[in-house]
């Protein structure tokens, strides 16, 4: 019988599902700390490798046989490309691959079996409930096309190839592969998936680009939502010696479904405190679970690799507040490792947005400039241009610090060398 979506028994069918999704996902966390010995989870994991590195193609992949061999599940080393679907069972799977590898142009082909390739070994190091998509998808984040890596019929993962653009930024991204693996399937992962991913990462000299590390407390954190705002605002949450910004979302007034976000993405490591019950089953759940969120990105930092290994040592060398608060968990025999910072990374950033400035003045501005100076004087010229504000995306940059790299764009911009990742 079908019911009207609208109907108190769907919505009582629909917030059971939801509270046995959220049990299952608190039993498989608790499961990982077991197996493990560490209480901070790798949630959500983003790498990318130069094509140089990434796994050779097969002979099968260069030159696709009619059909395909059967999977010899005894054969434990076999490589990723001989990794294959039976045609007995997934015969229509192989065929559709097969054509949509036959398909693609000359320049893509490479590329698209070499992805194809890490995409296997992440699911293969993710678990046996993890499977290749057999076609080829619209890529994410500016590359041509994905890989996608399913669990259960959904996305959980995807490896992007190919350039979606000629810029030049586009064209440095074509020469790179690029694998995201998401929190639903890092949660269901056959436990040591990190420590394999990890191996990956090592062996095709990637580049960790983001990771989240994630403490729960299932039981709550004491003083709840209004002790990490108190904690905040007392300066226990500060990072070397300064004050990071913060923001509060959801109902704060009724305290449902709150986050207590500090620190930037623009620095590559922000903290979120969340209500975890209430985003999984909705406000109405009664569940004192908190989660603390460690989120790094590779903007203005490097990320190691042994991050994956020892999440619970980089969890704890965030700040003085993080390693207290794995020790409210009864972690307290770690090494906290911090991930600083690079001041190097630093100023390649503000150089690259230096000179997306200076180039937008010469190729955009530049004839207004020139109209300008022919006609205006200096005293009307002065009065335009004193005290004004740095242009917005540069705001976030000191005057002495657009002065240090400002020479090095002029240089870049004569040599005709691109701006670069802006890294913000």
């Amino acid at each position: 019988m079908t019911r009207p979506a609208s109907s108190k028994l769907n919505k009582h069918a629909k917030t059971c599902s939801l509270v046995l999704d959220g049990n299952t996902v608190k039993a498989r966390l608790q499961a990982e700390r077991i197996e493990t010995n560490s209480v901070v989870h790798v949630d959500w994991v983003r790498f990318t490798i130069l094509r140089r590195n990434a796994p050779t193609p097969s002979v099968d992949d260069l030159f696709p046989p009619a059909e395909p061999a059967t999977k010899d599940a005894t054969n434990t080393n076999a490589s990723p490309s001989a990794i294959t679907w039976a045609p007995s069972v997934f015969d229509d799977r192989w065929q559709q691959l097969r054509k949509q590898l036959l398909e693609m142009p000359d320049p893509d082909y490479s590329a698209s079996i070499q992805a194809k390739d890490l995409a296997l070994l992440v699911a293969e190091a993710l678990g046996p409930d993890f499977e290749l998509h057999p076609e080829i998808r619209k890529g994410h984040d500016f590359y041509r096309f994905r890989w996608s890596i399913l669990r259960n019929a959904e996305e959980v993962a995807w490896v992007g190839y190919g350039a979606s653009g000629d810029s030049p930024r586009q064209s440095a991204q074509a020469k790179t592969i690029h694998a995201n693996i998401y929190g639903s399937a890092t949660t269901f992962a056959q436990h040591g998936w990190n420590q394999r991913i990890a191996a990956i990462c090592d062996d095709t000299q990637a580049t960790l680009t983001r990771c989240d590390l994630a403490l729960d407390f299932f039981d709550g954190i004491t003083g709840g939502m209004n002790r990490i705002k108190d904690d905040y605002t007392n300066g226990l949450c500060d990072s070397g010696g300064k004050r990071l910004k913060c923001n509060m979302v959801g109902d704060w007034a009724n305290g449902k479904a709150r986050s207590f976000y500090f620190g930037s993405k623009e620095a590559g490591k922000q903290t979120n405190v969340y209500e975890k019950g209430h985003q999984i089953v909705g406000d109405k759940d009664p569940s004192p679970w908190m989660r603390a969120e460690l989120r790094y990105g590779n903007k203005l930092r490097f990320l190691p690799i042994e991050i994956l290994r020892r999440p619970q040592d980089h969890f704890a060398g965030a700040s003085d507040w993080h390693a207290a608060l794995l020790r409210e968990h009864g972690k307290d025999q770690v090494t906290p490792e911090p991930i600083p910072c690079e001041p190097k990374l630093a100023a390649q950033t503000i150089e690259a947005e230096v000179t997306r400035n200076k180039r937008w003045v010469k190729d955009v501005a530049g004839p207004s400039l020139a109209l300008l100076f022919s006609f205006m004087d200096a005293t009307e010229f002065a009065a335009i241009v004193e005290g004004a504000k740095l242009p917005g995306r540069l705001a976030r940059f000191t005057r002495n610090e657009i002065a240090r790299v400002y020479s090095a764009a002029t240089e870049r911009i004569n040599k005709g060398a691109s701006a670069g990742h802006a890294y913000a």
